[in-house]
Formats: structure tokens, sequence, C-alpha cells
């Protein structure tokens, strides 16, 4: 069967028309094979399904030779009531087989560009975020998927997940083909490879930022989650590149089962590719990259990563080090990524996403580094529904790195907001307690750090980056960060 005969192809009934193929999916929320006779009731002329549900009627089916089934309309007993024939395509892996219909049914896209994916903890949007911009600089058509916003060139498209699912993603990259993108950096996150939502796509390269704690909540064990990152480097094919961060210590687990080529950068010691910090200030820090000396507009060590996976990147596809080095030296940080704010009494007020023990940790050590002198003051709060064995861990990090601590809400979502906090503060000494203001209100939490902060501090709003939104319960509220400090600054 030519999937491509379908009018379309859904894993969601609910968008069902005559013609299409529906895929039912087992989710963690709900089993797409609960919902097959209502897309057959909508039109659906293709059935993809791991097994035919009880109560349909087994007897009114014919099977062929190729484990079709097909559906005899207006049958006795109206055991199936359809007007149309309709075949079953039974498969072991109904998620799995959604994927490689996508990437079918799509026409292959992800094999018509050069397809470049980046998976690890910490980084992945900014490094995705500056691969594109570095592209376009040097004069390439390109696509972006990422947590912030998918581009097809110049397009901007609002995004709802890491990585999207598998027929959004095909479609995404065949628009991009159709466009005339010639590379596509996106973002690949361990969720993602877990529930095959990149399975079938051709990746040219993939690059391994760093591995911390994070998304226990869904992984249930570090163990897991490292094989999810690690499944990516596996499934990458001979011709490919994979790019790692070889000071992560899982840097050299990723790629053992690899048959790509192995490309490495380092910070600290020996690589392929090494950059090392010379100096800084919140204007931006002096790198060698390589032995070359570059002025870039992001600060901090984690940035010197981050510019340096793309600098190996750019040079790993075929672009002239200097070339990437000057456009490197233009590019400005990604949203919500370490970005500075000036206000009244000389304070500068930091928007970043730092929502990970390992973040929040490299995002205070670096407002440390650049401003010993002046006051830290840090607000965060832990997002409700996610990793709860974070919030003590964060807590003793900021305790340690700053004067000065806010504890408030994040996306609270149906969690209480009041048993988060408790959390967090159980992570606290009696030390830290006292110099801890917590505000549940996360709004008010802002205001409130900015106009009681002494003259020339520095104030880390944590953990919200580029969100405009907070989810309360199972709302997303309006919520963006940079318009409250814009009207507190004004009240000053």
């Amino acid at each position: 069967m030519n999937y491509r005969d379908y009018t379309m192809i859904t894993a969601d009934s609910r968008k069902v028309v005559p013609g299409a193929l529906f895929i039912a999916v087992r989710g963690h929320e709900s089993d797409g094979h609960a919902y097959i006779q209502a897309a057959i009731d909508k039109g659906a002329t293709g059935i993809v399904c791991e097994e035919i549900p009880e109560g349909m009627g087994s007897s009114r089916f014919a099977r062929d030779d190729k484990n079709m089934y097909s559906v005899i309309p207006n049958g006795a007993e109206g055991e199936v009531s359809v007007s149309h024939k309709v075949e079953f395509h039974i498969v072991d892996n109904s998620r799995k087989a959604l994927a490689l219909i996508a990437d079918e049914y799509y026409g292959h896209p992800s094999r018509k560009l050069t397809l470049v994916g980046i998976t690890g903890t910490n980084g992945k949007t900014t490094t995705v975020t500056l691969l594109y911009r570095l592209f376009k600089s040097m004069g390439y058509s390109c696509g972006l998927l990422s947590t912030i916003a998918n581009y097809v060139d110049d397009e901007r498209l609002e995004t709802a997940n890491t990585t999207v699912d598998p027929i959004t993603l095909n479609s995404l990259l065949a628009r991009m083909v159709e466009k005339g993108c010639e590379y596509c950096f996106m973002e690949v996150s361990s969720i993602g490879v877990e529930q095959d939502r990149v399975t079938g796509l051709q990746f040219a390269m993939g690059i391994f930022s760093n591995l911390t704690h994070d998304h226990l909540d869904y992984h249930g064990t570090f163990a897991e989650y490292l094989r999810c990152k690690k499944l990516f480097f596996d499934n990458l094919p001979e011709k490919a590149i994979a790019l790692i961060n070889t000071d992560d210590k899982h840097g050299s687990v990723m790629v053992q089962n690899t048959k790509a080529k192995v490309v490495s950068y380092s910070v600290k010691g020996l690589a392929d590719h090494t950059a090392r910090v010379m100096e800084q200030s919140f204007d931006g820090m002096l790198l060698k990259v390589d032995g070359t000396e570059v002025w870039c507009r992001l600060i901090g060590e984690h940035n010197a990563y981050n510019l340096l996976a793309i600098y190996s990147t750019a040079v790993c596809l075929g672009a002239k080090p200097e070339e990437a080095l000057i456009a490197i030296s233009t590019l400005e940080p990604a949203p919500g990524r370490l970005e500075n704010l000036n206000g009244p009494k000389g304070l500068s007020v930091i928007i970043d996403y730092a929502h990970t023990p390992d973040a929040l940790e490299n995002v205070l050590k670096t407002l440390r580094a650049i401003a010993p002198k002046r006051q830290l003051i840090c607000l965060f709060g832990c997002g409700g529904d996610r990793d709860r064995t974070k919030r003590p861990e964060m807590a003793q990090i900021a305790e340690a790195l700053a004067d000065r601590l806010v504890i408030t809400s994040d996306n609270p979502r149906t969690e209480v907001p009041g048993a988060i906090i408790d959390e967090i503060k159980a992570g606290l000494s009696p030390k830290g307690l006292a110099k801890s203001l917590v505000i549940e209100d996360r709004r008010e939490a802002i205001r409130t750090a900015i106009l009681t902060a002494p003259e020339n501090a520095t104030i880390l709003l944590a953990g919200k980056g580029h969100e405009t939104y907070q989810i309360v319960g199972r709302e997303k509220r309006h919520f963006d960060e940079k318009e409250i400090v814009t009207e507190t600054f004004n009240l000053m």
C-alpha cells in the first residue's frame, strides 16, 4: 500500500476526513485504538493499529496474504456501520509506524536537506538557535525546530513541544524543502527519541551537549534518561557525524555504539576543537577558539560550550574556520538566555531559562564571576508536575551562590504552589532560610526583588526565560517577565 494515496494521515480521530489514514497510537493518557470506530465513522479508509479492538466483529474482516484486513461494509447484524471499504494494517508498534509512515507520506524530506540534531540536558535551544542564525548569516536558507519557535527560512511558526510529533515534524521538513532550505537545525529531546518522534529521519549530524539531572518524572531513572539520549547516536547512519562534548563524562558513552564519525570539542581539555574563555563582562566575552581569538556577545562558560559547538558544526559541514568565527562574533543571545535588562540605580536584571540544577549553577557562577562585588539576588521556583527531586537541590545551589533568595512559583500546573515552595525550602539550611524571601505570586515576587534591591545589584529571574505565559492548573495565562521588569523600572 502506498500511504501517499490517502487524503491525509493522522493520529487524532477528530481530524479525520474522508479518505484518511488513521494511526491508532497508544499514548500515556489515552489509547488511539479506542477511537478506531470514530475514525471509520468520519470516513477513514485506512487504519494502522496493533490489534483490532474487541467488539468490532472480527468475523466481518477479510484478510489477505499481506496481513491486511478489509471491513465488509453493511454486513449482517450491523456490527460495523460503514458505507465504504476500510483496510486495516496490523503492525507490532503503531507509534514507530506513525513516524515511518509520516516520513514516507511527506516524501522523505529529511533526505533532501542537511538535518542536524542536538540532544542533551542544557544548551539545546541556544545551540540550535545560534546555528540557525550562523548559517543564515553565511548566506544559507535554513530551517529551525526548537523549544522557542519553528522557522521555515524566515517564517516563524509557534511550537508546543521540544520535539514535535512525527506528522508535524515531517510536514515542517517538507515545507523547508519546498522553500529551498539547505539545512535544518533541530532539538532532539529524550522523550522525543523514546516516543519514536524522530524515527525514520536521516540526520547528517548529531550533537551531544551535556547530561545532568532532568526529566526523571518521565524516565524514572537517570540510566533510562541516558539510554534514550544515547539511542539517538546509536541510530545515526554511517555517513553522519557525531559531535560530542568530551568535558562531560557521558560524552564518550553516547558514541559507544554509533556508526557515525566521532568529532570532539572541549573548553577544558584536549579535543578536535577547543575554546578557552580569556575575559568576560556583561557585554560579552573574549574566546580563543582553535588558537584564534574572537569577541562574542554571549557570556558565561556554558555559552563558550554552545559557541564552540556551533563553530565545530560549521567546520564539520564544510565552512572555513575564519568565516565561521567572523559570523559568530555577530551573533546575539537566544531570547531568555542570560538576557540583560539595565534599570535605575545601576540594577542589572538577568532573565534566563535555567530550570535545572546544573543550568542554575552555571548561570549563578557566570554572574558571580562577572560582577563579584555586586549583590546577587536569585529569584526562582520549580515547575509543577515535573521532577520533584531537583527542588531541594536547586535551593542548595541558590543558597551557596547567591546573596539573597526570592522563592516563588514557576509553572505550578496542577500542583499546589505552596507545596512546591515547601519542597524547595526543604533544601535550605537555617542560614539559607534567613536570607530567603517567599512570595508565591511570581509577578509580585519580581516587583519586590527589584524594588528592594540595593544599588548596582544583579537580579537573576530564573526558570521561565523566553516563555511569555504561566501555567496554573491547566490554564496558560499571559506572563511576560520582560514586561513586568519594564513596568517595575518605570515605578522607580
